[in-house]
């Protein structure tokens, strides 16, 4: 019988997790959001959030639940705020040189989608199971890692919605190989409308639940093992006791917009919401 090929060794993926202290506060100035159960207040794009002080940390960190500010616990930039200012921008940041404020805005949102894809293809290079496309994924890796590392003007004119495309098939197919050795039928919840749903203790192994609405969702001791759950939306969705451990696609952001418990079995890449 012939030797298989081992699977490809997957990225480190320390560069794809943020470091704040790295980061010119740009999730606090480059992005808007309005006063909803998220944010106490309106803020602008390209405004600093009044909370955000002279070097760049955030003068209420530790009580933003508190003070009204739980969208910002929720997200994620997966490295993107370091990646451009460190490197895009030299390490030289927006009140230095305000001349660049507005490109180095306008760069953040486009870094922090690349960022997110980037964080996928590394996941979908350590599955055994999807181990005939790893060829085909790690081009897509080094083809969205050297994107990142375009000039600004570069990434300013990076069609996203078209990068997102490609990657997503290949996702789409590596999630299809891992699943298919789950035994039985797989449930298909794709997009599918959950909100609220009482779904504590269900078998959801191998399930699909892309892009799922899954707001303030019972999931209580669900079997979420092996469950692709790119783009599902888990905000206020109970997860106490649930067990997540390779489940595919899950983030950060998911985990933080969601409730959870001791006793919920995690991803090991991923870590324990502060509020649970």
């Amino acid at each position: 019988m012939p030797k298989q090929d081992a699977p490809s060794p997957a990225p480190d993926r320390a560069d794809l997790q943020a470091d704040c202290g790295s980061c010119f506060g740009l999730c606090c100035v480059a992005l808007p959001f309005a006063a909803s159960a998220d944010f106490a207040v309106n803020k602008d794009a390209g405004k600093p959030c009044s909370n955000l002080k002279t070097d760049f940390t955030c003068g209420i960190h530790t009580r933003l639940r508190d003070r009204g500010f739980s969208g910002c616990t929720v997200f994620d930039c997966f490295g993107a705020g370091q990646k451009v200012s460190q490197v895009t921008f030299l390490g030289r940041n927006w009140r230095e040189a305000p001349e660049s404020a507005r490109q180095m805005f306008d760069v953040f949102p486009v870094m922090r989608q690349l960022h997110e894809l980037l964080w996928y293809l590394t996941e979908a290079l350590s599955m055994p199971a999807a181990r005939s496309l790893h060829g085909d994924l790690r081009r897509a890796l080094n083809d969205t890692d050297r994107l990142t590392r375009g000039s600004a003007q570069e990434l300013v004119k990076v069609d996203v919605a078209e990068v997102r495309h490609g990657v997503n098939t290949l996702l789409l197919r590596a999630s299809e190989l891992v699943r298919a050795d789950v035994p039985g039928r797989k449930k298909n919840h794709r997009g599918a409308d959950l909100i609220g749903a009482r779904l504590g203790g269900a078998d959801l192994r191998g399930a699909t639940l892309r892009g799922a609405l899954l707001i303030a969702a019972d999931l209580k001791k669900a079997d979420l093992r092996s469950a692709d759950l790119i783009g599902a939306d888990f905000r206020d969705a109970d997860l106490s006791g649930a067990d997540l451990t390779g489940s595919l696609f899950l983030t950060q952001a998911q985990l933080n917009a969601a409730k959870g418990s001791p006793t919920t079995k995690l991803p090991p890449a991923l870590n324990r919401p502060a509020h649970w």
